[in-house]
């Protein structure tokens, strides 16, 4: 387990994180996301005692990282992949990692079938894809066999075989009882990983909830309508204190209303449906919904979509 306790941690002038909290519990896959900047990083640094909070405090397996006398045994950690001698082979960087805390041999052996780099085992660092260097990062964190794993995007690089292969084996082994704790920019994928997710932007916590609770609770669900007469069902609808939104002439987004009910509503006046269809979010979508206002770096429009804005401001294209 990770406890995480009113965590800040500053750099300066500048607040990476400010007054978090939030558990991570065993037999689950718990998710960590947020924009670029948003104290992810921090957060997984001073779990693993590689930064000292400011104040505050982070256990795993209720002790601090740097109190446990063999701490790959209790916490399995990817922060970076490419924190490896370039110099070494696979095989001999796993061997001095297992030497350090009394691993024996034949635990190098397992990890590098389990992770797929048996054809490249005794080969240098420093010519693996990047993909390879994750699954050696992964090797590294399942190496003591720990009850916790601390994963910083680790299906960065890796073909579609490999992410169903991280996927299978994140859920195969919170499924044992362990703590996973994973982040990742690919709302999809996390989506089909994790059980739980915890939303930081800024620095503060914007979310912390099943990954289904935050999925049920965005603005994108709700019933789509098309219809002839929508102005006339609206009317119908709202005493009922549905939130309509109309993107084009007869087109709805109704939410606060099941489509039993909408349909019912507009059968009992005669109103005609050319669509009544229920509306789910995506994660993807909740996501981006939550963190809205907490993204430091805001992209602008599309070199196309920008041109097609100009056109429509002058009257047409040219």
């Amino acid at each position: 387990m990770i406890e995480v306790q009113n965590l800040t941690k500053r750099y300066g002038q500048k607040t990476a994180v400010d007054g978090v909290s939030f558990t991570v519990r065993p037999g689950i896959v718990t998710g960590f996301l947020g924009p670029n900047g948003a104290g992810k990083s921090t957060t997984m640094r001073a779990i693993v005692g590689l930064d000292r909070p400011t104040s505050g405090s982070v256990t795993v397996n209720g002790k601090p990282y740097a109190q446990h006398a063999s701490p790959l045994t209790q916490v399995g950690a990817l922060l970076d992949a490419k924190a490896v001698h370039t110099g070494r082979s696979a095989y001999n960087h796993l061997r001095a990692m297992a030497a350090t805390h009394g691993i024996p041999l034949s635990r190098v052996d397992e990890v590098i079938d389990m992770t797929g780099l048996g054809s490249v085992a005794k080969k240098r660092v420093g010519g693996f894809s990047l993909g390879m260097g994750q699954r050696l990062g992964i090797a590294v964190a399942l190496l003591g066999n720990p009850r916790t794993l601390l994963l910083d995007e680790p299906v960065n690089g890796l073909d579609p075989e490999g992410v169903v292969w991280v996927r299978q084996l994140t859920r195969a082994l919170a499924a044992e009882g362990r703590t996973v704790f994973l982040s990742s920019h690919l709302m999809s994928e996390m989506a089909q990983t994790a059980d739980h997710v915890v939303v930081i932007g800024r620095g503060k916590i914007l979310a912390d909830a099943p990954v289904s609770d935050i999925v049920a609770h965005a603005k994108g669900n709700g019933v789509r309508v098309r219809s002839p007469q929508a102005s006339q069902l609206v009317e119908l609808l709202r005493p009922s204190g549905a939130e309509i939104r109309s993107d084009e002439p007869g087109l709805l987004y109704i939410n606060g209303a099941q489509a039993a009910q909408i349909g019912e509503t507009a059968a009992s006046a005669g109103i005609v449906l050319h669509e009544l269809s229920p509306v789910s979010s995506t994660l993807e979508e909740a996501y981006m919904e939550l963190t809205a206002d907490s993204v430091e770096y805001q992209s602008g429009p599309a070199a196309g979509a920008q041109a097609t804005q100009d056109a429509a401001q002058h009257g047409g294209t040219r």
